[in-house]
C-alpha cells in the first residue's frame, strides 16, 4: 500500500510533537544528577546546618561535605526518588487520560502540570529550596509518568504499519537526547554552578511550552476516532491528513474490524485485563520486556561510570560519562534505522544477550582493576559496548511493543500497567543499588549478567516478532497455543467474565 511507505509532513510534525514529551522525560531524569554538591550545599543552607560560609569541622577535625550530613541526605534522597514515585503513581491514569478526550488533548492537558514544575523548581531560591525542588520534582514525576505513556500510545497509533517500528523508537531516541542535554547544559561552566542551577531545573518545563504551541496543528488519533468514539468521517479526516491522498480501504477495514473485536471484548479496566485469560500471555511478554529495561543494569552504569572513569585516570570523569550520553544517542538511531528492517525480536536478543556479555567484562575489570591497571580500560569499553547494545533493542523497544501487542479495547490499560511496572522497577533500583554494590563490592554487574540471561532465554523462547504485522495478526499469534474452544461460547464466556469484573 503506497501510504504505508511514504511519509508525510503532517505526520513528520505529529510524531515530532509528540516526543517533545519523552524529551522533557529525558531532561527531567538526567538533570538532577550533574549539580548535585551544589544543590546539597543550598539544601544545608536552607536546613540551617551548613554554614554559609567557610567548611563544616567533624568531631576529629576532618573537613565535611553537604552530602555528608544526615538531613542533606534525607532531602537530597527524597528529591531524587520522588520523581519515581510521582511517575509510578500517574502511570495508573494513561488510560483514563489518553480516553477522556482524545490523545491530543489528553497530552495537551498534562502539559500545565509540566509548566507548573518548571516554575516550582526554578523559583526555588524564593522559599526554601528543598521544599520547593521536593515539589517540582514531584508534580514533574507525576507529568512524566502519563507522557511516558501518551506519547508511545499516540505514536503508535498514528505511524504506517511500515514505519511503525522506527516512529516508536523515536520515543527512546528523545529520551536519550534530553538525558545528554541536560548532561550538557549541566556542566559547571554553563547551568551547574551556584547562581544558575535553579535556571538548569527549571528548564525541565521548557519543552511542554513548545509542545503546547504545537499540539493544535497536529491530527488526532484516527483509531481512537474511529474505535473509541464511532467518528468514522473524522477518522477518515485525520488519516487524509497523516497520510494524505489515498485509497482508504485497507486502514478502515483493520480498524471496523478491530472495532468489532472490541465490541465484542468490551472496554477493559486495569484489574478487568489482570484477571482476564485471554490477555495474560500478551501482559506477560509486556511486562517482562519493562522488567528488562529496568532489572538490565543500566541505571546503575549510569551511576557507577564516573567512579569507573575516575578509576581509569581520566583527568575530567564528568565528560567521559557525557560520551557515554552520545554513544546511548547514536546507537538509539542506528535502532530507529534498523527496527523495521531487522525486527523487535531480534534487536532485543542481540541487545540482551550482547549486554550479558557485558555485564561479565566489567565484574573481571573492576576485579582485577587494582592488579592491572590495562583493566581500567576493559571496564570503560564494556561500559560503552553495554550501553550501545542497551540502545539497539532493550531501551526503545519495551515502550512501544506494547502498543503493538494489544488491540483498541485493553491497550490503554495494558499501557498503564507496563508503565507503572517500568517505573516501579525504576524506584527499586534507585533505592537499593546502593546497598546491593556495598554488600556484592565488585561483583555487582554478575547479578544483573544474571538477570540479563533470563531474560534473553524467555525472549527467545515467548517474545514474537511484530514486525509488519497488523494488530488483528499479532493478537492470533497468542492465540495460536490456546485451546481451541467453540468461537461464540469462548467470546460470551469471556464476556461475561469480563463484565462481572468490571462490576465488581
Amino acid at each position: 500500500m503506497a501510504s504505508d511507505k511514504q511519509l508525510t509532513g503532517t505526520l513528520a510534525l505529529a510524531v515530532f510533537t509528540a516526543a517533545l514529551g519523552s524529551l522533557q522525560y529525558g531532561y527531567s531524569l538526567g538533570v538532577i544528577n550533574a549539580p548535585q554538591k551544589v544543590i546539597e550545599k543550598h539544601y544545608g543552607r536552607s536546613l540551617g546546618v551548613w554554614p554559609d560560609t567557610g567548611v563544616l569541622l567533624s568531631e576529629n577535625g576532618t573537613m565535611l561535605e553537604p552530602g555528608q550530613h544526615p538531613e542533606v541526605i534525607m532531602y537530597w534522597s527524597l528529591s531524587v526518588a520522588i520523581f519515581s514515585i510521582g511517575g509510578m503513581i500517574s502511570s495508573f491514569l494513561v488510560g483514563f487520560v489518553g480516553d477522556l478526550r482524545g490523545r491530543v488533548k489528553g497530552m495537551l492537558m498534562v502539559n500545565v502540570l509540566a509548566v507548573a514544575a518548571g516554575l516550582l523548581m526554578g523559583l526555588c531560591k524564593m522559599w526554601k529550596p528543598h521544599i520547593m525542588v521536593i515539589s517540582g520534582r514531584a508534580v514533574m514525576g507525576f507529568y512524566c509518568g502519563l507522557t511516558s505513556g501518551l506519547v508511545p500510545m499516540y505514536i503508535g497509533e498514528i505511524a504506517p504499519k511500515a514505519y511503525r517500528g522506527a516512529l516508536g523508537t523515536l520515543h527512546q531516541l528523545a529520551v536519550v537526547v534530553g538525558i545528554l542535554l541536560s548532561q550538557v547544559i549541566g556542566l559547571d561552566f554553563l547551568l551547574g554552578n551556584d547562581s544558575m542551577w535553579p535556571l538548569l531545573l527549571g528548564l525541565s518545563g521548557a519543552p511542554a511550552v513548545l509542545q503546547s504551541l504545537l499540539l493544535p496543528l497536529c491530527p488526532e488519533s484516527p483509531r481512537y476516532l474511529y474505535i473509541c468514539r464511532g467518528k468514522e468521517q473524522e477518522a477518515r479526516k485525520s488519516l487524509r491528513r497523516l497520510k494524505g491522498d489515498y485509497d482508504q480501504t485497507a486502514d478502515m477495514e483493520e480498524m471496523w474490524r478491530e472495532k468489532e473485536e472490541g465490541e465484542k471484548e468490551d472496554k477493559l479496566s486495569i484489574l478487568s485485563l489482570i484477571r482476564s485469560s485471554v490477555y495474560r500471555p500478551q501482559l506477560f511478554v509486556a511486562l517482562m520486556m519493562h522488567l528488562s529495561q529496568q532489572f538490565s543494569g543500566i541505571n546503575a552504569i549510569f551511576y557507577y561510570s564516573t567512579a569507573i572513569f575516575h578509576g581509569a585516570g581520566v583527568g575530567q570523569p564528568v565528560y567521559a560519562t557525557i560520551g557515554v550520553g552520545v554513544i546511548n544517542t547514536i546507537f538509539t538511531m542506528v535502532s530507529v534505522a534498523l527496527v523495521d528492517r531487522a525486527g523487535r525480536r531480534t534487536l532485543t536478543l542481540v541487545g540482551l544477550g550482547g549486554m550479558c556479555l557485558c555485564a561479565v567484562a566489567m565484574t573481571v575489570g573492576l576485579k582485577f582493576q587494582n592488579n592491572y591497571s590495562w583493566m581500567s580500560y576493559v571496564s570503560m569499553s564494556a561500559i560503552f559496548l553495554f550501553v550501545s547494545f542497551f540502545e539497539i533493542g532493550p531501551g526503545p523497544i519495551p515502550w512501544f511493543i506494547v502498543a503493538e501487542l494489544f488491540s483498541q479495547g485493553p491497550r490503554p490499560a495494558a499501557i498503564a500497567l507496563a508503565g507503572l511496572c517500568n517505573w516501579t522497577s525504576n524506584f527499586i533500583i534507585g533505592m537499593t543499588f546502593r546497598y546491593i554494590e556495598d554488600f556484592l563490592g565488585s561483583y555487582v554487574f554478575i547479578l544483573f549478567a544474571g538477570l540479563l540471561f533470563v531474560f534473553t532465554v524467555f525472549t527467545y523462547l515467548k517474545v514474537p516478532e511484530t514486525k509488519g504485522k497488523s494488530f488483528e495478526e499479532i493478537a492470533a499469534v497468542f492465540q495460536k497455543g490456546r485451546k481451541k474452544v467453540p468461537a461464540n461460547t469462548g467470546a460470551e464466556m469471556e464476556l461475561e467474565r469480563l463484565k462481572s469484573a468490571s462490576d465488581a
